[in-house]
């Protein structure tokens, strides 16, 4: 490969012949410029310079090696002749009080329970951070919803039961795991921690949690899988892409490197609207805005779309023998949401669903994955297909009762994505592993005290859900309360 300096690269610098710098290679960026789902002006601040350090937070290493053209590839460039950006050190009264908040963080032992990381998270993570990892679609109503019907179903418990011995683990999809959850898919991770989903990698091998691989990691597929240690289970979600021939590599790839599972999400066929995660998006453009003209800026972006216009909305259930066809890794749907189309999927002759609603971040008033449980198990055993396909939910899952109650309702396993990722933010690799910690110890008392001893025991005599549907009827949860980040309205301009 050619090398180039930085006064080749600094011609380059329009919207006519756009060349940046990433991790020390230069690329032709100027056929992708009306093509980049974040905008053109993002590029074009960087036009002729490196753009590592915006590249990096939302984008594997590997992103542009693997979707630019060859011929887009321009060599390798001595980054000693690159100009070195002049650094405003200068940082405002709010970014004062966070590294404040950061340095008075309280001890990890401090942390009880999951809604703790939330809430020091909510406190120390940056501002776009915290708005794209906390962010629910429109109102957020089922962002909260999710975590509040859990409040909505009560224990039946048994007595007088020997609960000496509690066995807390399960197999799920094949695979045995030291406990009924996983570490579900999440975007962006070095938006919260600069190493990103290794994190999570090696926390779930130090308490042999099974991981799910994200499309929209910010480490590359191939970096969270050379992180895994032994016999580690990972699984791969997919958001398919418009171009089948690079769903078809990504899948084969996935299985070539030993991925158990194949998670393929069918509820987003368009993201949602993050308003919180657009604001955030917003306010960081519009900063360099003058007159009162922000015509310029795009408020129809955020962390969210900015990442994910490749997403093929045509994906339907022809593709589902596709699927078959390409892999011989158990598939499951990730995204359903009522019992018809569990019964569909089980006839399909996938191997698992998930009930799920993205986190509360695509469809407002999506009703919660353990209110459609009970449709859902309904539906199948109605059919005689409840033990054809492995049933999961996720989605505000906060506790360990609400693991058991999601278990005793059918689930085979829960999926927990935000509570990790909020451990990982504020304090790293040990924070998650205290996390997953403190749900096992909250699983196995809580086994204890409804009387079962392992995971084969739970049904729905141990449950009461008479309430779940009564939406307005739920206990205030001060807890979650606290933690739990409000909208906000716009901001007025300053005075003059």
């Amino acid at each position: 490969m050619v090398s180039l300096t930085g006064a080749d690269i600094a011609k380059h610098n329009s919207k006519e012949s756009c060349w940046v710098i990433v991790h020390g290679k230069a690329y032709d960026v100027t056929e992708f410029l009306p093509e980049h789902p974040g905008g053109q002006k993002i590029i074009l601040k960087y036009a002729g310079k490196d753009a590592t350090k915006e590249f990096d937070p939302i984008h594997p290493s590997d992103t542009l090696d693997k979707y630019l053209p060859a011929e887009k590839h321009l060599g390798t460039v001595d980054m000693s002749s690159v100009p070195k950006e002049a650094v405003d050190e200068t940082i405002d009264e709010a970014e004062v009080q966070r590294l404040d908040r950061v340095a008075r963080m309280p001890p990890l032992s401090q942390c009880y329970n999951l809604l703790d990381f939330e809430d020091i998270a909510r406190q120390t993570m940056r501002n776009t951070a915290w708005a794209y990892y906390s962010s629910g679609a429109d109102d957020e109503i089922t962002l909260r919803e999710n975590h509040a019907a859990f409040h909505r179903i009560w224990f039946r418990p048994k007595v007088l039961v020997d609960v000496s011995s509690v066995d807390l683990t399960r197999t799920m999809l094949g695979s045995k795991s030291s406990v009924p959850f996983y570490i579900t898919a999440t975007a962006l991770g070095k938006l919260g921690n600069p190493e990103g989903e290794v994190v999570l990698t090696r926390a779930g091998y130090r308490e042999n949690v099974i991981q799910m691989i994200p499309t929209l990691a910010s480490c590359s597929f191939d970096e969270i899988v050379d992180a895994k240690q032994g016999d580690q289970v990972q699984w791969l979600q997919l958001y398919v892409n418009m171009n089948r021939d690079i769903t078809k590599k990504i899948v084969q790839h996935a299985e070539k490197r030993g991925c158990k599972a194949l998670w393929i999400t069918v509820d987003a066929p368009q993201l949602g609207r993050r308003e919180k995660d657009m604001r955030s998006k917003y306010d960081e453009q519009a900063a360099n805005v003058q007159d009162g003209d922000d015509s310029s800026v795009d408020r129809s972006q955020g962390a969210a779309r900015a990442i994910s216009s490749f997403i093929d909305p045509a994906l339907s259930w022809k593709d589902i023998p596709w699927f078959q066809s390409i892999t011989k890794m158990p598939i499951v749907l990730k995204g359903i949401q009522r019992g018809e189309d569990a019964v569909k999927a089980a006839e399909y002759g996938v191997d698992a669903i998930l009930l799920s609603n993205h986190g509360g971040r695509q469809l407002d008033f999506a009703r919660p994955a353990i209110e459609v449980l009970i449709e859902v198990m309904a539906a199948l055993k109605a059919r005689g297909l409840e033990k054809k396909i492995e049933v999961f939910i996720d989605g505000g899952v906060r506790r360990g009762t609400d693991i058991l109650k999601a278990l005793c309702l059918g689930a085979k396993g829960v999926g927990i994505g935000r509570p990790f990722l909020y451990a990982m933010s504020t304090y790293g690799e040990s924070g998650v592993v205290r996390a997953m910690q403190l749900l096992k110890d909250e699983l196995e008392m809580n086994m204890r005290l409804i009387g079962a001893t392992n995971m084969d025991e739970l049904d729905e005599s141990f449950v009461e859900v008479g309430s779940l549907a009564q939406h307005s009827s739920t206990p205030v949860d001060h807890l979650s309360g606290q933690a739990y980040d409000k909208l906000v309205t716009p901001s007025f301009k300053s005075k003059l």
